[in-house]
């Protein structure tokens, strides 16, 4: 009972968890309004509008700031792995998107007509940069709202 009471008192975790979740949320209608399709699978998907990877360390950052102080060694070290996941999410990740897009028409063009596999790589692991920015916005806004409240 103890460690519930503490998970749930924890300002910077309660915020973190709560721009990830919102994130993972908005993308659905996001990408409805994009398409005019629903696809639910987002809610477990990397990739898309918003970055919630980036949504969840910059508000965890930002709250740690605010709630432990911008001095800290706790505000120090979120930074500097904020810095790395919004960077591998903007980056290497969404390389790695471009190398997998390319592979399956590669394998499409090889395989037409008798694929040896239906298994296709997974294309969106990464974030543009535009989806990255507004992950960023997004946590910062989760953050200060909650600790607004708390």
């Amino acid at each position: 009972m103890v460690i519930l009471r503490q998970f749930f008192s924890n300002p910077v975790l309660i915020s973190a968890l709560s721009a990830w979740g919102l994130a993972q949320f908005l993308k659905i209608p996001i990408y409805y309004a994009i398409s005019r399709h629903w696809d639910w699978d987002l809610l477990r998907s990397a990739g898309g509008m918003p970055s919630s990877h980036s949504a969840l360390m910059v508000s965890a950052t930002l709250s740690a700031g605010l709630h432990v102080g911008f001095d800290s060694p706790t505000f120090a070290l979120a930074v500097a792995i904020t810095m790395i996941v919004t960077y591998d999410a903007a980056g290497i990740r969404r390389q790695a998107g471009f190398q997998a897009e390319k592979i399956n028409k590669l394998i499409a063009e090889l395989f037409a007509g008798e694929p040896l596999s239906e298994d296709i790589l997974k294309e969106v692991i990464g974030h543009t940069p535009r989806q990255v920015f507004v992950g960023i916005i997004l946590g910062l806004l989760v953050a200060w709202v909650i600790w607004l409240l708390w």
